[in-house]
């Protein structure tokens, strides 16, 4: 059985857009600072995928008499590519930086949490050893 004209349409369509996309597309190249940070772009892919067609026959012709009718049809694809963010890379830590502004602060707060809980450990930590001292001085200075 021979391939039908549509195969070949979606065949075209989908080596265009596979040949455009590559891992490069959504991972970008790194880039490295002169502090040895290493900053990476990330993209989102987003692609679509559309064919069609039919087979004509003119108001007097019989389908069914075996000759090759007329076909026409089409396909065509889309890519978009939109940034999300860098991926940074450097002094022992790895963090998103997402490029939307409106998601940022939270997305922030929520990279920073684990770094304000330390803080605020060591902060009471601190003010529990110095209340102690402080009870330790007075009561021997009784």
């Amino acid at each position: 059985m021979s391939e039908h004209p549509i195969e070949a349409l979606m065949k075209t369509a989908m080596e265009s857009i596979k040949e455009m996309v590559d891992v490069n597309t959504v991972v970008g190249d790194p880039v490295e600072t002169p502090d040895g940070t290493i900053i990476i772009p990330i993209s989102r892919l987003t692609c679509g995928f559309a064919a069609g067609g039919g087979e004509y026959t003119s108001s007097g012709e019989d389908e069914k008499s075996g000759e090759n009718v007329p076909f026409g049809g089409g396909s065509g694809g889309g890519i978009s590519v939109q940034p999300m963010g860098f991926l940074v890379v450097g002094g022992g830590h790895v963090r998103l930086l997402p490029v939307d502004g409106n998601k940022a602060v939270i997305d922030r707060i929520i990279d920073m949490a684990p770094q304000l809980a330390s803080q605020l450990q060591s902060l009471f930590n601190k003010s529990t050893t110095d209340d102690n001292e402080e009870e330790t001085l007075y009561q021997g200075g009784v």
